[in-house]
């Protein structure tokens, strides 16, 4: 299958200090597409969605920091769409947005998703289904979403490229976070390639055979 046969293209759109990667995914044959963790810099991501000349259909959410939820609530009135995820556990961060975004001076207001997720859920970005994996351990509603057919995922802030999540954070846990790891994504297979939510995208047998986190 040549690149441009693709079922599903992205886009990254790396925003705020905090250089988050916003997705652009879209379905190359209806031009249907999700924006998954706008962060902030909205403007900048309007932008990068007219140049893939997709048409949003969703916000998603992996997680609710405000570096991956600080500008869903702005894109939602902009874009006019549905915000869907994470999972119901993060909505104290979600309440929380406007205040934590004032202590790293990024604009933010909380924001209600339409739509929470749960473990074996699916989400639809035109033909291309993405199955829900609830990933606790950097926050306890954080999702992840995977494609096992096209082997291909987003992982947000539970796995990257020879690293894995913060744990520090109020209600990290660092055991549930390997255990996420282990359990929902590394039996996805070795050939599975991820998009992370900071950083570079990797591949989950590079991670199982170099990562220092998982040995």
């Amino acid at each position: 299958m040549s690149h441009d046969d693709l079922p599903l293209r992205a886009a990254i759109v790396p925003v705020t200090p905090f250089q988050q990667n916003c997705a652009i995914l879209w379905c190359t044959r209806t031009m249907n597409a999700a924006v998954i963790d706008p962060g902030g810099d909205v403007d900048r991501i309007r932008q990068a969605i007219e140049q893939t000349g997709a048409s949003p259909a969703m916000i998603l959410l992996t997680h609710g920091h405000i570096d991956h939820a600080g500008g869903a609530a702005e894109l939602k009135d902009a874009l006019e769409v549905e915000i869907v995820g994470p999972h119901r556990e993060d909505q104290w961060l979600l309440d929380d947005l406007a205040v934590s975004g004032a202590q790293y001076g990024v604009r933010a207001r909380p924001c209600s998703p339409d739509r929470w997720l749960d473990e074996g859920d699916t989400v639809n970005i035109g033909d291309v289904a993405l199955e829900v994996l609830h990933c606790p351990g950097h926050t306890p509603g954080h999702v992840a979403f995977a494609n096992r057919e096209l082997k291909f995922g987003i992982f947000g802030d539970v796995l990257f490229r020879g690293s894995i999540g913060r744990t520090d954070f109020p209600r990290g846990d660092h055991a549930a976070l390997v255990a996420s790891i282990k359990n929902k994504l590394l039996p996805l297979g070795d050939e599975v390639f991820f998009l992370c939510g900071h950083g570079p995208a990797s591949t989950i047998g590079d991670e199982r055979r170099t990562n220092p986190f998982l040995r």
